[in-house]
């Protein structure tokens, strides 16, 4: 439909243009025809003013010599020798005194056309003949007659130049016509001088009846059913028509020619353009019936392959749902793996906060000591849990994890707690066990070392050294009779130090009292640092 609302407005103004440029050609082809068929006559008029003249000289000459027929002969045939004229003289009886024609003195009979001779001499001046079969000449004819006056004052001659019909045949040459047409010279009764159309007979009447009426200009006629185009014009000094005309299917044709091939070429055009569009729609179709597959398939999570299409468009939607298609299998693979994941911790986290309660109730004194160190645990636990959400793909660095389990415990002055090392990224699980490590030295620290007065200083130390991981926890200014009074007693701290670090990180612990503090020393394998301990038992 798109195709035929470009196309229709396109062919009706065709159209328009087509029967516009007809018309105005049709117009110029008729000016045309006018101007040949007035070239026509003025050609015609031409040929008989010249043969006046020609009248007039000879009969001037014919008047000096008097009866000297002969004379008169020989000088006439002489002048006349080079033209397609000849010259006669006829009495009042119709009868030829000499005729060029032939040698002088031959035997001549009467006129052959009585008719204009008796007009001739009425009319006392020039006057042309209509055609007419010329006995002496046995061909059709026609005459220009002018009457003489002799010596003796009487006007009893008719000075006459005959031609031959045939003649006038260079005056309707078809190649000054337009292709289909014709022209015909008609006397003033209607009959055929001369044509350019050789099944018109000289001296026949013209087939059409359009004469004798003085009807000029382009007209139409029907002559046996046959519609025609006619160009009329009319001579006033011989009172000849020049006629010239062609059947109106032969003017129409190239016109409708040109609406014809217009049409079919339109019609063919738009064929194949709505072919090709109908080809182009099919493949959408195609193309858009395959991208619903694909979203079907991944609406359901089935793997989707790209496919190769013709359109480019659609081809990079295709690639685009294969791409969203493996996407989308990426994170279900994700999603599946991170629920293990949560499901695994949350039964590490579990174990780890029953053995958590079981060592507060063990170590504590009271109800409120063991809700006190218990609550405080948890928060050590869920702070390294945040800190392993947090940073689960990156790793959780060991400088934030250190702060975040210090910052509870840290005095007014924070130059009492002092941090140094490179930066080191630790497995969550890693982080995890490493921050209840932290967790629990900060809180003994609390209790019974540096953070336990208001002098003491932690200083915490790592380094990276060929493959290994050491931090170095040491305190500073700590109540050293208060601790070793409890030196004794080993609390929930000491066995994660010992255990859990042992155990899961292969970690080796130097355990150094100094005069001033305690200090705690931990090597822990590189590898140990990235390694998922989750798959561990």
């Amino acid at each position: 439909m798109l195709l035929l609302v470009a196309i229709v407005p396109s062919f009706v103004f065709s159209m328009i243009i087509l029967k516009r440029s007809t018309d105005e050609q049709e117009r110029v082809v008729t000016a045309l025809l006018k101007a040949s068929t007035g070239s026509v006559t003025r050609l015609v008029e031409r040929e008989i003013d010249g043969m006046l003249t020609m009248l007039k000289v000879l009969s001037a000459a014919g008047a000096n010599d008097g009866n000297k027929l002969d004379q008169f002969y020989e000088r006439a045939r002489s002048s006349l020798a080079d033209t397609d004229s000849n010259l006669l003289v006829i009495d009042r009886g119709y009868n030829q005194l000499f005729n060029t024609r032939v040698p002088f003195g031959s035997p001549l009979g009467k006129a052959s056309d009585p008719t204009s001779v008796d007009r001739a001499f009425r009319s006392g001046g020039p006057y042309i003949s209509d055609v007419f079969f010329g006995k002496t000449a046995q061909k059709w004819v026609f005459n220009v007659y002018l009457p003489i006056t002799t010596p003796l004052g009487n006007n009893d001659y008719l000075l006459t130049l005959t031609r031959n019909a045939e003649s006038m045949s260079k005056a309707v040459n078809r190649d000054v016509l337009s292709p289909g047409w014709n022209a015909a010279l008609l006397d003033s009764a209607g009959n055929v001088i001369a044509s350019s159309d050789p099944a018109l007979s000289v001296g026949k009447p013209f087939f059409m009846e359009i004469v004798p009426a003085l009807r000029v200009g382009v007209g139409e006629a029907v002559h046996d059913g046959i519609e025609y185009r006619t160009v009329t014009e009319f001579s006033v000094l011989t009172g000849w028509k020049t006629v010239a005309w062609a059947k109106n299917a032969d003017v129409d044709a190239p016109a409708l020619w040109s609406y014809l091939w217009l049409s079919l070429g339109g019609l063919l055009f738009a064929g194949i353009a709505i072919a090709g569009s109908a080809t182009i729609a099919r493949l959408l179709t195609q193309g858009v019936k395959m991208l619903a597959h694909d979203a079907h398939l991944l609406g359901v999570g089935r793997p989707i392959a790209p496919r190769k299409h013709m359109i480019a468009e659609i081809e990079t939607v295709s690639s685009a749902l294969a791409e969203a298609a493996q996407a989308r299998r990426k994170a279900e693979n994700e999603i599946r793996f991170l629920m293990r994941e949560v499901a695994h911790r949350s039964k590490n986290q579990l174990t780890v906060i029953q053995s958590m309660l079981n060592q507060s109730l063990n170590a504590a004194e009271s109800r409120v000591d063991f809700a006190e160190a218990f609550r405080k645990r948890i928060a050590g636990l869920a702070r390294s849990t945040d800190l392993m959400i947090a940073n689960a793909a990156l790793g959780v660095d060991f400088r934030e994890l250190a702060q975040n389990q210090l910052q509870p415990f840290t005095p007014d002055d924070p130059e009492r707690v002092h941090l140094s090392g490179p930066p080191v990224r630790l497995d969550a699980q890693v982080s995890q066990t490493l921050g209840m490590a932290l967790h629990e030295l900060a809180t003994n620290a609390t209790k019974y070392g540096a953070l336990a007065n208001s002098g003491g200083m932690i200083d915490l130390k790592w380094s990276v050294s060929d493959g290994t991981f050491v931090f170095v926890w040491r305190e500073k200014g700590a109540d050293i009779a208060a601790a070793e009074s409890d030196s004794q007693r080993k609390g929930f701290g000491t066995m994660v130090l010992e255990r859990m670090l042992g155990m899961a990180l292969d970690a080796k612990l130097e355990r150094i009292m100094h005069d001033d503090g305690i200090e705690w020393r931990v090597k822990i394998p590189d590898g140990k640092l990235s390694a998922d301990l989750s798959v561990q038992p």
